[in-house]
């Protein structure tokens, strides 16, 4: 019997073939009403089967419906205009069990009797509490930053859904438990950490600016009225090699001095130096100095901000995310240096940078597996273990449906340099 039904089989597969290629639009018609039947026919004989299977159970033993299969069934019955038992007798379940369902139509909440199925893709509100939270206590974080500062705490978001999240209501708190860098067209390329370095120096005033209402409309840049800062900044892995404070405009000894500090501390010199065409660096002794330790030094185009883009992207940050963010820029070089040394140590640990795709720099210059790459939780209880997450893409740490509890930490408890970690709520 089995071959017979092949052969049939193998029989109306060859002549569909035949008619659904014919130039007769009839005939291909014909050919796909008769092949649809047939499914329609073997879909029924499927269903036969399994219902004859699940009649042999008695009725007080069948498992039983789930909310959402529940408001499923009683969304096909209004589809087909079945009756109670016609409905009844297809699920197998009694007709008081269908009319009881479709009087609890109205309940709410987490134990209702019917549930609408709801998406996979979404968070659960602690989530996005987290969000709002993080961007109430750190301002100055765009949607970007804070996704690449969660996905190394181990919670993959994408940035829209940051963004949506941070334009949505404020939700009743849960219980305790940058500008991307611009592409430069540059002659030398770093290929390994300490190849290029940047190094610019750049004025930080002590009160609200320079300018003043009288004549000459300016205050002189120097203590006390401003800070004079240096910096070094690793091309390749965009690492704050060190920062320095003076008083006045520095003089080339004073640059050299720091270099050559930061070189001796450091055990290696860099291949290239790029600087701007500041008096430090034209001056009679600089490139000398850059010759005696194997150092090429490099000037940026005169009038082109982007020749030394990376440091100056870093000065620019550095004012924003510190310098301007304090109520009061200390008028002691100690107290000053600390608050340098402070935001260089966040920098270089704890803050993801665009160009580096959400690493760190001291991940880059140590070489250390980034913290975004290790196992991700998942919140969302139905999310497929094998879907796809927000980038960067990684495995799934324990079981979907995982609490978590946020912790924000300070560095030097400076309110704009968090650290968030991630860990299960108890």
């Amino acid at each position: 019997m089995l071959q017979v039904i092949a052969l049939a089989q193998y029989s109306l597969a060859y002549s569909r073939s035949w008619a659904t290629n014919s130039p007769n639009e009839r005939v291909r018609l014909s050919a796909k009403t008769d092949q649809l039947r047939q499914e329609v026919a073997l879909l029924r004989e499927e269903i036969r089967i399994k219902d004859l299977r699940m009649a042999t159970i008695p009725a007080a033993r069948r498992p039983h419906y789930r909310p959402i299969e529940r408001l499923a069934i009683l969304e096909l019955r209004a589809t087909r205009g079945w009756s109670l038992e016609q409905t009844a007798r297809v699920f197998q379940v009694t007709a008081a069990t269908i009319a009881s369902w479709g009087k609890r139509l109205d309940d709410h909440g987490p134990h209702a009797l019917l549930q609408s199925p709801g998406p996979v893709n979404r968070f659960p509100d602690y989530v996005r509490a987290a969000v709002q939270r993080l961007q109430a206590l750190c301002p100055r974080l765009g949607k970007v930053k804070i996704a690449q500062i969660l996905a190394r705490a181990g919670l993959h978001l994408a940035v829209s859904s940051v963004g949506r999240m941070r334009r949505e209501l404020p939700i009743r708190p849960i219980p305790p438990q940058c500008l991307p860098t611009t592409p430069v067209l540059r002659r030398v390329t770093a290929n390994r950490p300490n190849h290029v370095w940047h190094v610019d120096l750049t004025v930080v005033p002590t009160a609200a600016g320079f300018w003043v209402p009288w004549p000459p409309w300016a205050l002189p840049q120097c203590w006390p009225f401003g800070w004079w800062v240096s910096v070094v900044i690793d091309h390749y892995s965009r690492k704050a090699l060190g920062s320095i404070v003076f008083k006045q405009q520095p003089t080339s000894l004073q640059v050299r001095q720091f270099l050559g500090q930061l070189i001796a501390k450091l055990g290696t010199s860099p291949k290239y130096l790029v600087t701007d065409s500041g008096p430090q660096f034209t001056s009679a002794n600089f490139r000398p100095w850059c010759r005696r330790h194997g150092i090429r030094h490099r000037r940026g185009a005169v009038g082109q901000t982007g020749s030394i883009a990376v440091c100056e992207r870093f000065v620019l940050t550095l004012k924003q995310g510190c310098t301007r963010v304090l109520f009061v820029v200390p008028l002691m070089p100690g107290l000053f240096q600390r608050e340098l040394d402070w935001f260089v140590i966040w920098y270089n640990q704890d803050r993801p940078h665009m160009t580096l795709e959400g690493k760190t720099p001291d991940e880059i210059y140590f070489h250390r597996r980034p913290a975004s790459r290790a196992p991700r939780f998942e919140s969302r209880v139905a999310w497929p273990r094998r879907s796809a997450c927000a980038a960067p893409q990684t495995l799934i740490k324990g079981q979907p449906g995982v609490r978590l509890q946020i912790s924000i930490r300070f560095v030097g408890g400076r309110r704009h340099l968090p650290q968030v970690t991630l860990s299960r709520a108890a």
